[in-house]
This record gives C-alpha cells, structure tokens and sequence, in this order.
C-alpha cells in the first residue's frame, strides 16, 4: 500500500505495510492471538504480550530467537522449540545417541558460550540436528524440552507450517489483499473480520464435524446466507445437490 495513505504502517520509505502476527493451536487450527503491527515491528516482540501456559508447546522460526524472551518460557514451565541461528556460539556438555534412518544426526545438550547470552539465558539447551529427506534440508533445532524423542521435536517443528497455510487460507478466500480503507482503523476492522470470519467457518466444521473443507464449508454458507435452515442440514444436504465444484461459480462471500 501506498506510504502517502498509509503513514501509519511504517515499512519503507515510499510503501507501508502491516503485520499480522499469529499464534495457532494446533488441536483445532484455531488463532489464539492475533496482534497486528506495521510492517517495521520486529516480529519478536510478540513473545512480550504473549501469556504462556505451563506444559504447552510454542513452535516458532529463527525470526523467534531471542535469548531473554525465550528464557521467559523456562520460567513459565512451558516449552519452545525453533531454529538455531547460523552465528549461535555454544559449548557442548554431553551427546545422545541417535538412531540411524530417523534422519536425527545428533542430539546434544548445550551451554551458551558468549557472555551476554548466558546472562539472558542461564540455562542448558538442547541442540539437535535433523536432516529432512523430503526437502534435503539440514536443519538445526533449539528446544528446552528433553524427555521427548528427537524426532517428535522434529515433527513438532514441522507442524509449524499449519501457521503459513492458515495465511494462505485467508488471503486467498476472504480478499483482504486490498482493503476498502487506508486509515488504521479501516485496515485493521478488515482484517478482524476476515480472522472472525475463519474461526467461525473452523468452528461450524468442527463442532458438526463435518468432512468438507473449510472453503467448501464458506461457499455454502455464502449462497445461503439467509435461509433459516439448521447449519447441520444445509452442510450436508447441499453438497449432495451442489458438486463442490459449482459451488465456486456461485455469489463471492462478502464482508
């Protein structure tokens, strides 16, 4: 967006942007924060507004690492699991077997080495190296876990790709890629309603239970939005008369 219209998103020097930042459960792909920024906001400061809950798992990239926010978790009794950053100075303190085939190339358990990071996190770490076959990737994680395998770590880490598909979901089934408004106000009500808009389809497919994706799901509704008809009944009925794909030659969900 043009930075004359949007002096308040601060990006660029001739463009603005905005952050939407996320954190999602996993159990239900439902956001469970959202905060918005402009686009200049490092995305790490989100770690300060978050309220962490004792035993759950926060999966995050290396944007993520910084040493006294992820201290915070330690404090919590909570867990993280990221990616090591390609200057991180560390001394190891033992090494874990690891079992071949698993694509686990080591486990160990780690100390920081510089001296501003061990005040930030005076803790042990647990570094492990992981090669993916599928991408042919090597990829390094950072955990305060170590009960859990190795490689449920890396699976973990994996599931963090339910976060860039949850972004793709809604830019491209809920047009927010231009907004009616350029004011702060304006943009930020557009993308709430397209964030409610989300987790109200993802509630309705939960709740009945329902095979059907949740685009599927947002087009039925769309052409009938005002029958008084039971959700359970439209959901199940509809599809059955409508294939899934005539469904997108009908009215464009609007908001």
């Amino acid at each position: 967006m043009p930075f004359a219209s949007c002096g308040w998103a601060r990006f660029r020097r001739r463009k603005g942007a905005v952050k939407l930042h996320t954190l999602l459960d996993l159990r239900g792909s439902i956001p469970t924060v959202i905060a918005i920024s402009d686009g200049k906001q490092a995305d790490v400061r989100v770690l300060d507004d978050l309220v962490l809950e004792a035993g759950a798992f926060y999966v995050m990239d290396r944007g993520y690492v910084d040493f006294q926010r992820l201290y915070n978790f330690v404090l919590a009794n909570a867990f993280f699991v990221t990616r090591e950053k390609c200057n991180m100075q560390f001394n190891r303190l033992e090494s874990h077997p690891v079992e071949v085939g698993t694509g686990v190339r080591s486990d160990q358990i780690v100390w920081l080495r510089n001296s501003q990071s061990i005040q930030r996190y005076p803790d042990k770490l647990r570094r492990i190296h992981y090669f993916d076959e599928e991408t042919g990737k090597h990829l390094v994680f950072l955990t305060n876990n170590f009960d859990f395998p190795a490689t449920v770590i890396a699976a973990l880490y994996k599931s963090r790709w339910q976060v860039e598909l949850f972004f793709k979901w809604v830019k491209q089934h809920l047009r927010i890629k231009h907004f009616y408004g350029n004011s702060d106000n304006a943009v930020k009500t557009q993308i709430w309603i397209a964030v409610c808009v989300y987790v109200l389809v993802a509630i309705v497919k939960q709740s009945i239970k329902s095979d059907l994706s949740l685009h599927t799901i947002l087009q039925i509704l769309s052409v009938n939005a005002f029958e008084k008809v039971p959700l359970v009944q439209v959901l199940t009925e509809l599809p059955s008369r409508f294939p899934e794909g005539d469904l997108c030659n009908q009215l464009i969900f609007r908001y």
